[in-house]
């Protein structure tokens, strides 16, 4: 058994498509095809359901598959923690962001490359359902998002701050110091889609405070939102960590009333030891003052 089957296995399961697998693997696919026939041999059993085309694994291929990963895991950490042996710590570390936190990741790649520089990085915008599927299938190492009970079950959390909810104007439009959520709702607002869960939490804040939003254009960017309110005239409710990359000489916030708030932070596999890598990351994150940093916007 070579690792390079395992890879070609874990990539097919992926992408569910021998060509596509193939591709991502820089094999060809008769190659990519013999590898995986030769662990099927090796271990007699079927692990891919035959067909014109791919078709899924079987259930053994899936118990398989489950193997592998942790394997491919495995492996990885290995070399994380003999980098350290050579006194820099080198490797990627993946991270997934739900949208309204993929600016937030930058508050903790920097403090982490300044502390090791050898250290990449790959950041995927994903859904908080995502995020967690692919930290169990160990595609990513790190989730920055949502610690409610529903996310954060059978992972490890790390609370970095509370986003607060607020509204956001043209610096031009003139406001009270606070809105309530019915005052918003009478407001040209612009959202983010019904599919995602900011807008999901959105809705049931104004359900809770018996009041319908007239959402004039919905979008799946959060610069998209920015843009339609600083250049267009409409109005928008986002988390005030944004504020840290929004030119506010454009752009006003204003808290809503009853307040909403939803708690941020990273989440990781339940495992008695973290890799290397995500240990570091995990550690540098604990220390930040993420809270205080983007309170001071709110100023």
């Amino acid at each position: 058994m070579f690792i390079r089957q395992l890879e070609y296995l874990v990539t097919l399961a992926r992408e569910r498509h021998f060509a596509k697998a193939a591709e991502v693997c820089h094999v060809s696919q008769p190659a990519l095809s013999s590898a995986i026939r030769s662990l099927e041999k090796e271990l007699g059993i079927m692990i891919v359901q035959r067909g014109r085309r791919f078709m899924g694994l079987t259930a053994e291929g899936e118990r398989v598959l489950t193997w592998a990963q942790q394997t491919l895991s495995s492996l990885s950490h290995m070399r994380q923690d003999a980098s350290i042996a050579k006194s820099t710590m080198a490797g990627t570390l993946r991270m997934g962001a739900i949208p309204t936190t993929m600016t937030v990741a930058a508050f903790i790649t920097a403090p982490c490359r300044a502390a090791y520089p050898n250290i990449h990085y790959a950041v995927s915008s994903l859904s908080s359902e995502a995020i967690a599927g692919q930290l169990d299938r160990f595609e990513l190492d790190l989730g920055l998002t949502y610690l409610d009970e529903k996310t954060i079950d059978g992972f490890e959390s790390l609370r970095l701050f509370e986003e607060h909810y607020v509204l956001l104007a043209a610096r031009t439009a003139t406001l009270g110091s606070t809105l309530s959520w019915e005052q918003a709702g009478r407001l040209p607002l612009c959202l983010l889609t019904g599919k995602m869960r900011n807008r999901q939490v959105i809705d049931a804040a104004f359900r809770r405070a018996g009041a319908k939003a007239d959402v004039i254009l919905e979008t799946d960017s959060i610069f998209s939102l920015y843009a339609h309110v600083s250049e267009a005239g409409l109005y928008s409710i986002v988390p005030h960590s944004l504020l840290n990359f929004f030119d506010l000489s454009k752009v006003q916030a204003r808290p809503l009333t009853p307040s909403l708030t939803r708690a941020i932070g990273l989440i990781a596999r339940n495992q008695p030891a973290l890799a290397p890598i995500t240990a570091a990351v995990w550690e540098i994150a604990r220390g930040l003052e993420l809270q205080r940093r983007f309170d001071l916007t709110l100023d």
